[in-house]
């Protein structure tokens, strides 16, 4: 599992990141023997990188994260949190689904992009951890306070990393528009681009990973499956978090006709596709658990046929100008 830095930093990542969304229960619930499982297999597989947030249930992925991962040399992982929600304590009964979680509605979320908000929220996280540090941080989905966010969020976590609190500073977000700002406007270290640099579309191609390219800044690609389409296309499946349209869901077979006619399976074939870029420093896989931990490392270690991509280009699925990945196997060696 080779490592990368983010962009100019000192900041290591692992080739494979661990997204920690779905052991926040994530759509459904997953119990915390599962949830432990599952990190447990991805640190057993070289997987030295995890990305979570308050967000992702209510904080429950930071706290099974920080339980799971407690007792492991601090040194040997890199570690992400985000911040631009405040969790506030709730009165209410029920439950999160509303915003995706199978997690009781103790609390809610509150947008809050202001230095203090910043501060708050990484100390309520460290917490959460059980860390007296993280390596990355990243505010989280300022589509709609991208002012506040340049304005009064970025130069906070600009200060925390100048005092060596934190080791890079980033973006996170599944728009294109909005992250190319900050790789242009401000000294971020990452974007982390969830479900827009994908086999199924390749808007990050535009101008947000030649901007993070010509600048020396790296990407993270989440949502590689976009939420789901790409692992098993058919009706009803998942884009975006919601029912594919039609002409989504026919692309997505499309695409599928041509791995498996090369014998790949279309899962195999999205997860590799991000890292030709030479921008893109990992790509993050959100199990829920063991198995799936150990699809995706297996998945990753085979060797994919150039006649692949070719056949891809030529039935218009891929522009002519994508990077593609090479035949050859990725290394397996893992570290420490």
């Amino acid at each position: 599992m080779r490592t990368r830095p983010l962009g100019r930093t000192d900041v290591q990542v692992t080739e494979l990141a661990y997204g920690a969304a779905g052991i926040g229960n994530l759509f459904r619930p997953v119990a915390d023997e599962e949830a432990a499982a599952a990190i447990d297999a991805a640190w057993d597989a070289g997987i030295r990188t995890f990305d979570t947030a308050p967000h992702y249930g209510l904080g429950l992925s930071e706290r099974r994260l920080g339980a799971a991962l407690r007792g492991r040399p601090r040194e040997s992982y890199t570690i992400s949190t985000k911040v631009g929600r405040l969790l506030v304590p709730a009165d209410g009964d029920g439950d999160d689904l509303a915003d995706g979680f199978a997690v009781p509605a103790t609390h809610r979320r509150v947008w809050d992009f202001s230095a203090d908000g910043v501060r708050r929220s990484l100390e309520a996280s460290l917490g959460r951890l059980g860390l007296d540090r993280v390596d990355i941080v990243l505010l989280h989905d300022p589509d709609d306070h991208a002012a506040q966010a340049l304005d009064e969020a970025y130069p906070a976590l600009e200060r925390l990393r100048g005092e060596g609190v934190v080791g890079a500073i980033g973006v996170g977000m599944n728009q294109c528009p909005v992250p190319t700002r900050f790789l242009r406007d401000t000294d971020i270290d990452v974007v982390l681009l969830a479900g827009r640099y994908t086999l199924l579309e390749q808007e990050g191609l535009d101008a947000l990973l030649p901007e993070a390219e010509a600048r020396g800044r790296s990407v993270q690609i989440g949502g590689v499956f976009n939420s789901g389409l790409l692992i098993d296309p058919k009706p009803g499946a998942t884009y975006d978090y919601a029912p594919a349209p039609d002409p989504v869901l026919d692309r997505a077979l499309r695409l599928k006709a041509v791995t498996e006619r090369h014998g790949v399976p279309l899962r195999g074939a999205a997860l590799a596709f991000p890292f030709a870029h030479p921008a893109v420093a990992s790509v993050l896989t959100g199990a829920r658990s063991a198995e799936e931990v150990r699809d995706a490392v297996d998945l990753l270690g085979r060797p994919l046929p150039a006649a692949l991509w070719d056949d891809l280009r030529a039935e218009g699925l891929l522009h002519p100008n994508t990077p593609v990945p090479s035949s050859k196997k990725p290394s397996s060696k893992k570290p420490s």
